[in-house]
């Protein structure tokens, strides 16, 4: 029997061994596929808003994805909502958002949903994907959200520490929140580093992420913990 094939689309390299750890952790047995293209993080950052040519640019990294053969498409950059939600209606095959599986899990812990995040352009993104699920979901969740500065340049001169350490500092600052979200998936690498800071659950999105691409694909029931 083949692999199922699932493809990550990169919008940044930062990205990518979480998600592969995950996979190897939660679905060693789907084969991987991995497509990066940074130019798209970097135009991104330089407007407060998606532009039709960056969405177009985007859902054509999909459609490239989709004609090599994917049986799953997940995106691990949180900044393309609308590109996404269009991808998906126009590919025959699943496709999901790199948050989706974890907003659904903070929701389970309360309503108060604090969110770390590093790269600024995402934000807006992801409230309004977290505040339309809210609506669909008939709760009354609101999320409060923290830029932390520097992190995400730490990150991508390689020191990681670094980077985790600038976000445990911001961490105490939702103490009385019901959980925290680490916004994207590169922040996954900070959370024992939060979680020792605070003593509210810690929500990263890669393992949720696999878990739902897994049930999207194959029906196969999986577990909900996020790691």
């Amino acid at each position: 029997m083949s692999k199922h094939r699932i493809v990550l689309l990169h919008a940044t390299p930062v990205a990518m061994e979480p998600i592969r750890n995950a996979f190897l952790q939660r679905w060693p047995e789907a084969e991987m596929v991995n497509l990066l293209d940074d130019g798209l993080t970097i135009d991104r950052a330089k407007d407060a808003e998606l532009t039709p040519s960056l969405i177009e640019r985007f859902v054509d990294f999909g459609r490239y994805a989709h004609r090599i053969g994917a049986d799953g498409i997940l995106v691990t950059c949180s900044a393309f909502g609308t590109a996404i939600d269009r991808m998906a209606a126009e590919l025959p095959v699943p496709v999901l958002k790199p948050n989706e599986a974890m907003f659904r899990t903070a929701l389970k812990y309360g309503r108060n949903v604090g969110m770390l995040a590093t790269f600024a352009p995402s934000v807006m993104t992801m409230t309004d994907e977290f505040d339309l699920f809210v609506k669909e979901t008939g709760t009354t969740a609101r999320v409060d959200t923290i830029v932390v500065d520097g992190a995400m340049d730490r990150l991508r001169a390689g020191d990681v520490e670094g980077h985790n350490n600038r976000i445990a500092a911001r961490a105490a600052e939702f103490k009385d929140h019901d959980v925290i979200m680490l916004a994207h998936f590169s922040t996954s690498r900070a959370q024992a580093a939060v979680e020792q800071m605070v003593e509210v659950p810690v929500l990263s999105a890669p393992g949720a992420a696999v878990e739902q691409m897994r049930r999207m694909v194959t029906g196969a029931a999986g577990r909900d913990e996020v790691k």
